[in-house]
């Protein structure tokens, strides 16, 4: 084969690589969904007393998060957009208070956050784990 045909060989199969577009963090469900569970438990412990989160686990799993993303090819600079991402934050504020509201959680009762805190520690779900009863 000719250096030439080699070289056109060698970009079709490169190219479409090259081209394919990462989606946005928020559509990578296991780095997005990791995160809304620990705000949702962050939420639940400062509004519990009796409650505090687990906040080291937390901080590990999120450096493992980043790891993550970083191995599928987002940068530094592209992870710490969409963490401090204004728009990114109002979105997940609105999907955890949807999801407290949906749990009979209120703001103007502290009570009911420890209420489905306490539920979340007992069925040791994905935000339970980042919870524990004080």
């Amino acid at each position: 084969m000719s250096g030439v045909k080699l070289l056109i060989v060698l970009s079709v199969l490169v190219i479409p690589a090259a081209v394919e577009a990462k989606p946005p963090l928020r559509e990578v469900k296991e780095i997005d969904d990791e995160l809304y569970y620990i705000a949702i438990a962050n939420e639940i412990s400062d509004y519990c007393p009796s409650i505090s989160g687990r906040r080291f686990k937390a901080i590990g799993v999120m450096w493992g998060l980043k790891s993550k993303a970083n191995n599928l090819g987002y940068s530094d600079g592209e992870i710490r957009a969409y963490v401090e991402s204004d728009a990114e934050k109002d979105r997940m504020r609105a999907k955890g208070e949807a999801y407290l509201t949906a749990n009979g959680v209120s703001y103007d009762n502290p009570k009911s956050f420890c209420t489905l805190g306490q539920a979340e520690i007992e069925r040791n779900s994905a935000i339970g784990v980042y919870l524990r009863a004080n």
